[in-house]
């Protein structure tokens, strides 16, 4: 009896995991979240299942965030959810993702991730304990395509794989879009990406590790001896 042909054998991009906070800051120790979205593409991008969380981080959100994403204190506090019930659901709703088998694509993944890790931490809520497997466009990006020029933002990025983001910095709009550009490169770079998922999960922590230590040497050179750029992935 013959098996499947490689084609119709299932791929990594057939099924995802989608991922993206809205925070208040930058600063993944000690910034909260204020709105977040895990969901599911199909083979073809379409959203099949999502989740989406309204959070009052129970600290003000600085003008700067809300400039960013939209979201008020005041907005929070009439329709939020408490953080500590909301921080426990999200990480439940990824870690059941990968439970199922289903990889999940957060667009600078070391960011979200540990962010969630320390509000966990905050809250008292077990954490993911070294999510696998991950997948992150922005690291895969800069791996296949090392030498283009331009920003590498998730709307810059979106924009050069033909994927539309209409409400960059909501973050269902985000996880959405970075699912959607993990597809097209995926199709962009077959052969590069025609792998399994758990060993696209080990080359990006080589890639990440390959990318900060270049970034660190040009810094090294043109700005600041002392520079340096943190290379561990998809959480530090």
């Amino acid at each position: 009896m013959v098996g499947p042909s490689v084609s119709a054998m299932k791929q990594w991009h057939d099924e995802l995991g989608v991922f993206d906070l809205e925070t208040t800051g930058v600063d993944v120790r000690n910034s909260r979240i204020v709105s977040a979205h895990v969901g599911v593409l199909d083979a073809r991008g379409a959203v099949i299942e999502r989740l989406d969380w309204l959070v009052d981080p129970g600290v003000p959100i600085p003008p700067g965030a809300t400039a960013v994403h939209g979201i008020t204190d005041e907005r929070v506090r009439a329709e939020g959810r408490a953080a500590p019930e909301a921080v426990r659901e999200i990480v439940a709703a990824l870690h059941t993702l990968l439970s199922r088998g289903i990889p999940i694509v957060a667009y600078n993944a070391p960011y979200d991730l540990s962010l969630l890790e320390h509000e966990a931490r905050r809250h008292g809520v077990p954490s993911l304990d070294d999510p696998a497997p991950i997948i992150d466009p922005l690291v895969i990006d800069k791996a296949v395509d090392k030498y283009r020029r331009g920003k590498r933002t998730l709307e810059f990025t979106a924009g050069h794989y033909g994927v539309q983001l209409l409400d960059a910095h909501d973050a269902g709009a985000d996880a959405i879009a970075a699912g959607r550009v993990a597809q097209a490169i995926a199709r962009a770079y077959p052969t590069e990406l025609g792998i399994d998922a758990a060993e696209l999960h080990r080359l990006q922590v080589r890639w990440c590790r390959e990318q900060a230590e270049d970034f660190q040497a040009y810094m090294r050179r043109v700005k600041d001896p002392a520079f340096v750029a943190e290379g561990t992935w998809p959480c530090r």
